[in-house]
């Protein structure tokens, strides 16, 4: 089986020897078993389902969380040959995805969004269908998105059953032992076979560096560049300093920079992604939106201007560095006010317990009738997309609210709703205490990072980080740029991007900032 396998790899994707991982995780989806597989950012995660999608036949269902990684991985396929693809989700334009759902059939590696997978209409297609493998893609996802922003994750495991239990694969860069726990619980499978391989990434330098203002940071930064001109992703929380900082570095250096953010038309957002990969552009100015799934292999430096609020999103954006496994560097920048950013966004997330009497007020107003549209009920009760899908999440899983019909509201679901607040809170902030702690750690700042995801930390065989034997002022990244695609305007450039057959062009890549 294993000849066989390397075959089909080489006859397939042209390459002669599996990496680290994708031939185990591979086997067993092949021999039917559930997986959940934990292998580091840019090591080919998508092989071991695209090698097992062409082989086992019938159709294999990809659950990808942003339409802009879709739109890559489709695109690469089909470059590569590999036609029998799609992407489904909810900014299609109608005509395009009426005619990829009534061709469903003809595809063997279809990528849907965990909102598109809700709808019954596609639910009834799929069933028709021999669906021999379920993917999530990035499944940290369901723990890091599902209990409140996007708790479609949590359902994923009914879709499951609605499709006749297929062999199910979750993939992920970055997963604490609790976290692969949680997706295997929210999965329901857990037995599933834990292919988990170490995380820490040898080819990268850490750093950090504590700066007194927000202009303080700035003006390292273009100093960082001015000695450094190699692909750099610098991360931002906030959408006004990705822009603001962009323009500055744009005055101040001999850099192509630019900015993205999920404020922008989505058509502007595909544009800079793919002047990025095609090395048109040097630094790209971006909040969390930018990065996931994107397989350039060259970028040398990250900086994050704002901290992540834990510790698996920092992996897994530095973790974008290196690809292609040459020397690379992580750079922190902080000031000791840089905890209220995360605070904010973690208070804009979950809804305030003392809110939850009025919520339960209006909702008890309601029940015996028709819900309105999310819409009005958040415009209402004045609550963030995000604070109402966790309430709405509640009410569907204690069948209270069936469609948009609110039944008898029992009066212990505020009680339960109230622990469960609670809860989500001190994980969120133990979440981010997490990362305040490596950020003021003393010791080696590798061993710190990686200590609460593998046992093992491996020797890096570049400089270590700051703690050690690292300087940031000693790195020279200069690095010509390979061939760029020949397109004079942007609308050429453009052209290109969607030259693909069977692309479409969505509304908007995602509901992340």
């Amino acid at each position: 089986m294993i000849n066989d396998l390397k075959q089909s790899l080489k006859d397939h994707f042209g390459f002669s020897d599996f990496r680290e991982g994708q031939e185990s995780i591979i086997k067993d989806v092949m021999s039917g078993k559930d997986v959940l597989g934990i292998l580091p950012t840019g090591t080919g995660k998508s092989l071991c389902y695209q090698l097992p999608a062409i082989l086992l036949g019938g159709t294999t269902i990809v659950v990808s969380p942003l339409i802009s990684l879709m739109i890559d991985q489709v695109k690469q396929l089909k470059a590569s040959g590999y036609k029998s693809v799609t992407a489904l989700n909810s900014f299609m334009e109608r005509e395009e995805r009426t005619r990829v759902v009534k061709n469903l059939n003809r595809y063997s590696l279809i990528y849907i969004s965990p909102e598109m997978l809700q709808n019954d209409w596609l639910q009834n297609k799929l069933r028709q269908m021999s669906v021999k493998l379920f993917v999530i893609d990035e499944a940290h996802c369901i723990s890091q998105w599902g209990h409140e922003f996007r708790t479609d994750y949590l359902k994923l495991h009914q879709t499951i059953e609605v499709l006749g239990q297929p062999t199910v694969l979750a993939l992920s860069a970055t997963a604490t032992p609790d976290v692969q726990k949680d997706i295997m619980e929210k999965l329901k499978r857990p037995d599933m076979n834990r292919r988990i391989y170490p995380m820490d990434k040898q080819n990268i330098s850490l750093a950090v560096e504590e700066c007194h203002t927000p202009e303080d940071k700035i003006n390292r930064i273009i100093n960082v560049l001015k000695e450094n001109h190699a692909p750099t992703m610098i991360y931002f929380s906030s959408r006004q300093w990705a822009e603001r900082a962009s323009i500055e570095l744009k005055e101040n250096l001999n850099h192509e920079v630019a900015f993205y953010h999920g404020g922008m038309d989505q058509t502007d957002r595909m544009l800079v992604q793919q002047q990025f990969m095609n090395n048109q552009l040097d630094v790209i100015c971006c909040t969390s939106a930018f990065g996931m799934g994107v397989d350039k292999r060259n970028i040398r430096l990250i900086i994050h201007f704002h901290l992540p609020s834990q510790l698996e999103s920092f992996i897994q954006e530095i973790g974008r560095a290196g690809r292609d496994g040459k020397a690379s560097a992580s750079l922190v920048l902080f000031t000791n006010r840089d905890h209220h950013l995360p605070q904010m966004l973690i208070q804009s997330e979950l809804p305030e317990q003392q809110d939850l009497g009025r919520i339960f007020s209006y909702l008890q107003f309601k029940q015996g009738g028709a819900l309105p549209e999310d819409e009005t009920v958040m415009e209402d009760l004045q609550l963030s997309e995000s604070q109402w899908n966790f309430i709405k999440y509640q009410l569907e899983e204690s069948s209270v609210l069936v469609g948009q019909e609110l039944r008898f509201i029992p009066d212990f679901l505020q009680e339960k709703m109230n622990r469960l607040l609670e809860e989500r809170w001190l994980y969120k902030q133990g979440k981010l205490t997490e990362m305040l702690q490596w950020i003021h750690h003393t010791g080696c700042r590798r061993k710190k990072l990686y200590q609460p995801f593998q046992e093992m930390i491996r020797e890096p065989y570049v400089p270590c980080c700051d703690a050690c034997d690292f300087k940031v002022n000693d790195l020279s990244f200069n690095e010509e740029k390979p061939n760029q695609i020949d397109a004079s305007t942007w609308k050429e450039r453009l052209q290109l991007i969607f030259q693909q057959e069977d692309s479409y062009e969505p509304k908007d890549s995602s509901r992340i900032d």
